[in-house]
This record gives C-alpha cells, sequence and structure tokens, in this order.
C-alpha cells in the first residue's frame, strides 16, 4: 500500500470550480478532474514564472514532487484543451495559506496578498505607498505582546532556537537568510 500523499499548501482558492467549452452542455462533456494541488504547481511554474526549487519550497513539497504535480497538470489541461474537455478543480490533499492584509490609510482601504510575493510597491486602488500590515506579520514593531527589551532574559548565553530565529530576516524571495548583524555577531 502506497504511502498517503503529504499535505501541500496552495495559494489560490478558484474563483471557479468548472472551465468547459463554450456553447456546449456540461452534461454532454467529459471530465477531467484537476486537483487544487496541480493548478497551484502550474500557477506557480506558469503564471508566476517561479523556479522549481523556489515554487516547491512556497508549497512545502520536494522539488521532483512539485515537477511531477507540473507535469501531471499540464497533460491534463493539454488534454482538455485539445479533446474539447471539461476541467473540473477539486480535490487533492492542501492547506490553504493565509493571505497578508493591508490597510491603506491614504484611501482607507484595504487589500490581501498572498505570502511570498514581496512587499507591494503601492496600494492597488489609490496607488499611494502609505500603507502597512494589520495581520501581525513580521516587522511590525510595537504590536504589543511581547515582553521588552531584555525582559525575562535567564542569563543564558543567548545561543538557542529563539535567538537564531531573530537573526534571520527574509529577502523579499520567501527565502531566510542571515541577517549582516548576525554574521558579525558569529565571527
Amino acid at each position: 500500500m502506497p504511502r498517503p500523499p503529504r499535505c501541500r499548501r496552495v495559494g489560490l482558492d478558484p474563483a471557479v470550480t468548472v472551465f468547459k467549452p463554450r456553447g456546449v452542455p456540461g452534461t454532454r462533456l467529459s471530465a477531467v478532474e484537476l486537483p487544487r494541488d496541480e493548478l497551484e504547481a502550474i500557477r506557480l511554474a506558469d503564471l508566476e514564472g517561479l523556479y522549481q526549487d523556489e515554487a516547491a519550497e512556497r508549497m512545502g513539497v520536494s522539488r521532483a514532487t512539485f515537477g511531477r504535480l507540473v507535469r501531471s497538470g499540464r497533460a491534463k489541461v493539454a488534454d482538455a484543451l485539445v479533446s474539447g474537455k471539461m476541467i473540473v478543480f477539486k480535490g487533492g490533499v492542501i492547506a490553504m495559506t493565509d493571505n497578508r492584509r493591508f490597510y491603506c490609510e491614504a484611501c482607507g482601504g484595504s487589500f490581501e496578498l498572498p505570502h511570498g510575493t514581496g512587499r507591494p510597491e503601492a496600494c492597488p486602488a489609490c496607488g499611494s505607498n502609505d500603507f502597512h500590515r494589520v495581520d501581525g506579520g513580521p516587522g511590525r514593531r510595537g504590536a504589543g505582546g511581547g515582553r521588552g527589551a531584555g525582559a525575562g532574559r535567564g542569563g543564558g548565553t543567548g545561543g538557542g532556537r529563539r535567538n537564531q530565529a531573530r537573526r534571520r530576516r527574509h529577502d523579499g524571495s520567501g527565502r531566510i537568510v542571515r541577517a549582516a548583524r548576525a554574521e558579525k555577531e558569529e565571527a
């Protein structure tokens, strides 16, 4: 018996669940099921143009698994287009990733973007760059909930996992890189 598939992270909840040729009733068409993890793999590879390593990291799978998802998804889409079949988006072992929420001070509007897409250039509604995250994401200082600098320290050496995580930052592409300050401390 094969091992059950791992849960894959998906950042897109499709607005439609069926895609079919125009003018033909769905009851007269044969259907091709495209699991949502294969749809996500196609979206990341073909629409966003990500390399397999980066896209696999965003989905939480290996590069080889990502390649199999893309290959299988593309074959199903090609079959449906060439043969005039209906594509049904459903299934797959997935976990939805939450979107980052932003609030624009200029227009008072809010907008959402998926994780791993970098900081937006401007508010999509008004074009202003006077906006901030409202979901408590990284880089939000002064939001409360913490003990403050130095509070709660037990006099240890400070080399534990918690401090290692603090010395890391994201470079905008979703990868974690060490901060320059942490590299100086280690040298």
